[in-house]
């Protein structure tokens, strides 16, 4: 049982089905609002849960910024609920429009906008027709002329694959963010990754792979947000083979998420080159967050 404020306790597998619970009576829009995506963080986040006025409350202490609570789960005196987690920290985070509509009260609001989560239309990720989309096309294009491939979902045979490539892949991300004077600490990144990978059955995620002669070299894993939108958790995918990172995030939004409306794409933590990426497929919006102080 999730305990109430101020009592808080980490969060552990066994707390699954309880956090679930809230966010399919209250569907979020910021991607960092799911049982899954808490749990593998929980190392460096060290998110804690406790219940504040009935809604689900968690609060995150990472070494890298001062600790603070993320939106809270329900809708249950939510001014009096945000008052009384400001005795313990000093502010909420990634708060969304949505949610600070719902306040009556006077706080000091700021943009985070490194945290904003990019949101794109399904279809048009998997179609991606018109004059916008000719360079995505063009890569993929060249893949498919290239290279001989096969797609499945994710299996237990290619765990060890993919978790070869995720720590490729960090490798070279951590030398591209040397480069460009940012620190996003990439071995908590990888870990989380890795955490991903070995529950993808226990969290229920939808999953891609891309075989090349037989090797994982590109995978896509992510799970049901709200009703109308999938968020991505992970997508990687081998720099070795030009065109294939265009051809999995086409080939994921025909495979893996094609019921929803939206793909939630997560956010770029201010790193310039993600941010590059994450906008030249054209989001449909973006879900803004804030923090909120005391007055």
């Amino acid at each position: 049982m999730i305990p109430d404020f101020p009592e808080l306790k980490p969060i552990e597998l066994k707390d699954k089905e309880e956090v679930q619970n809230y966010l399919e009576h209250f569907p979020p829009d910021i991607c960092e609002l799911t049982f899954a995506n808490i749990y593998i963080w929980r190392e460096w986040e060290k998110p804690r849960l406790t219940k504040i006025n009935g809604n689900l409350c968690v609060l995150c202490s990472p070494p890298d910024e001062p600790a603070y609570f993320l939106e809270p789960v329900g809708e249950n005196k939510l001014d009096a609920t945000v008052n009384l987690g400001l005795t313990l920290v000093s502010r909420w985070s990634r708060l969304s429009e949505k949610f600070l509509g719902k306040l009556a009260g006077q706080y000091i609001i700021n943009e985070d906008r490194d945290n904003f989560d990019y949101v794109y239309l399904t279809q048009e990720l998997g179609e991606l027709s018109g004059k916008k989309y000719d360079g995505k096309r063009n890569w993929v294009r060249r893949f498919e002329k290239q290279f001989k491939y096969e797609l499945s979902a994710i299996n237990q045979n290619d765990l060890p694959g993919c978790l070869e490539l995720v720590r490729e892949w960090g490798r070279e991300s951590a030398d591209r963010e040397r480069q460009e004077g940012k620190d996003n600490h990439m071995g908590a990144t990888v870990r989380a990754m890795e955490e991903a990978l070995l529950n993808f059955g226990l969290f229920g995620f939808s999953t891609l792979a891309v075989h090349i002669d037989d090797r994982v070299e590109g995978f896509c894993l992510g799970e049901k947000l709200n009703p109308e939108t999938a968020v991505v958790h992970i997508e990687v995918a081998s720099r070795e083979f030009p065109g294939l990172y265009q051809f999995l995030n086409r080939e994921c939004a025909r495979r893996a998420w094609q019921q929803f409306r939206y793909i939630n794409r997560e956010q770029d933590a201010g790193l310039p080159g993600l941010r590059r990426a994450k906008l030249s497929y054209h989001p449909h919006h973006l879900v803004r967050k804030y923090n909120l102080y005391q007055p």
